[in-house]
């Protein structure tokens, strides 16, 4: 149960302000580069390269830490974060926190039964076979239901962006107490409204920047999420708590990302806060290292490189299907 005393305003710990900064510094770095980039190819590039890193380390790092463990004691507080966060990361925070925490963490990229996955963004649910799909077919799919996604939130303008009766994965996901319920379904909706919002003062203060910059640059974005989510579970064992995704421990990765390496301790207990995540680690050191889980030599965000992993799965894979 949470301590609500009197005057304490961080639900878990102070240190959460380093990460609201963050995304304080990201939206008003937003507008000002719609602002400031100037004409041509080169200032331009670099206004999208930018934008693409401050979207996808906001939904990877900052926004994947908020929707585990709001940082405030005051739900207030916590929704206008949200408002905030919904502009930085191009889709509603609640309705990123109901996909993530009730159906990724419910199913662990679990495997493809009756020709489909429970979890939506699970690495094996494009495949043709019964292995993860190839991460080509993974990026496109997932990038198209993205799209998808940003198209419908622009077509619930006509319901003032409310969740829609035909919205049933959303409603499925959302609370089954009814105030609860109520309260999640009316914060997508701001979340949309502040999104979409945000979009139209991009487009005011230059409507060149918002489709030459910044569109191509969320859509990069969601590519390199989708990389990270494909690596952080390729070649993990869905079916083991102890498995079921990939850590990496470098020492540098894990501070610049607030030990986001330390992803199979994160699925093993999802609720512990991120400063507390290298005591998970030790507790379970030996079941852990007792399951054969993967542990990546690179960070998840380029777990291409990591061929020694790829090639000794695709090599499992491959003896499997031939036995069988």
């Amino acid at each position: 149960m949470i301590d609500r005393e009197p005057g304490r305003i961080w639900r878990n710990s102070p240190t959460d302000a380093i990460l609201l900064g963050i995304c304080i510094v990201q939206f008003a770095g937003t507008i000002a580069l719609a602002v400031l980039t100037p004409d041509g190819l080169w200032p331009r590039l670099g206004s999208a390269i930018l934008v693409t890193a401050m979207v996808t380390y906001s939904v990877l790092i900052v926004n994947h830490m908020f929707v585990h463990q709001p940082w405030f004691t005051d739900d207030r507080l916590n929704a206008l974060v949200s408002l905030m966060n919904s502009a930085n990361i191009a889709q509603s925070v609640q309705a990123y926190q109901l996909s993530h925490v009730r159906n990724h963490h419910r199913y662990n990229n679990d495997r493809k039964r009756d020709g489909v996955t429970a979890d939506l963004s699970s690495t094996y649910r494009y495949s043709r076979d019964d292995d993860h799909a190839p991460l080509w077919r993974y990026l496109v799919f997932s990038l198209a239901a993205s799209a998808r996604e940003f198209v419908g939130t622009w077509a619930s303008l006509r319901r003032l962006c409310g969740v829609g009766p035909a919205e049933t994965t959303l409603r499925g996901w959302a609370a089954r107490h009814p105030a609860r319920r109520a309260a999640e379904l009316a914060q997508i909706r701001y979340d949309r409204l502040a999104h979409l919002s945000f979009i139209v003062l991009l487009a005011v203060l230059s409507w060149q920047w918002l489709l030459l910059c910044y569109l191509p640059a969320v859509a990069a974005a969601f590519t390199w999420v989708n990389v990270q989510n494909y690596y952080r579970h390729f070649g993990a064992e869905p079916e083991s708590r102890y498995a079921n995704s990939v850590s990496y421990y470098s020492r540098l990765y894990n501070r610049l990302t607030f030990n986001d390496g330390y992803h199979q301790e994160h699925h093993l207990r999802p609720t512990t806060h991120w400063t507390r995540l290298p005591e998970v680690a030790a507790r379970y050191r030996e079941r852990l290292d007792e399951a054969g889980r993967v542990v990546s030599t690179v960070p998840p965000v380029v777990g291409f490189l990591d061929t020694g992993r790829i090639d000794r799965i695709a090599q499992g894979s491959s003896a499997t299907r031939d036995t069988q």
